[in-house]
């Protein structure tokens, strides 16, 4: 029996390839699920966000219009339910158009079980340490010999970030 060969030749797919390049694309003709996630805060405003955050973007076999679910508390779905429109209003100016055409309340407990729990006070992440100067100087020479200045950039702060770890 003869074994097939592979016809690739060692070339990788086209999608692989291209598949940051093609989010990126999508994001900036309004396909901009990720930047939801990751700056609800300032898209849905302090006082939902401190109630309630998203869990999917779906999208209905027609095409038209995608459904937000947003996940909350039993005691603030009447709270989220009557701010929906304006919340879509929000979610869509991110996107450009009327990308979102329905918000959908998901309920849950605040306290029990792992999968259920919900905390949603606006969450901050508290400003990074100064480095130490001992650390930044260390990462500093580690680096000096590059001669891109991005390069060189970019390895000092990942040298600051590794040398900054607490051992363990």
């Amino acid at each position: 029996m003869a074994r097939r060969q592979s016809s690739t030749r060692g070339f990788t797919r086209t999608a692989s390839v291209l598949s940051e390049r093609i989010r990126r694309a999508g994001e900036s003709r309004g396909f901009a699920v990720s930047r939801i996630l990751t700056h609800w805060a300032e898209i849905a405003g302090p006082e939902i966000a401190a109630i309630a955050r998203p869990v999917n973007i779906g999208y209905g076999r027609g095409g038209l219009g995608a459904t937000l679910t947003v996940l909350t508390t039993g005691a603030q779905a009447p709270m989220l339910e009557m701010q929906k429109e304006k919340l879509r209003e929000k979610v869509n100016a991110v996107y450009g158009y009327n990308a979102i055409s329905r918000v959908r309340i998901t309920q849950t407990a605040p306290t029990g079980f792992a999968e259920g729990q919900a905390v949603f006070l606006a969450q901050q992440a508290p400003p990074p340490p100064e480095p130490d100067p001992e650390t930044t100087a260390q990462a500093a020479s580690a680096a000096r010999p590059i001669e891109n200045d991005e390069l060189r950039a970019a390895l000092e702060r990942l040298g600051r970030n590794v040398l900054s770890k607490p051992k363990h």
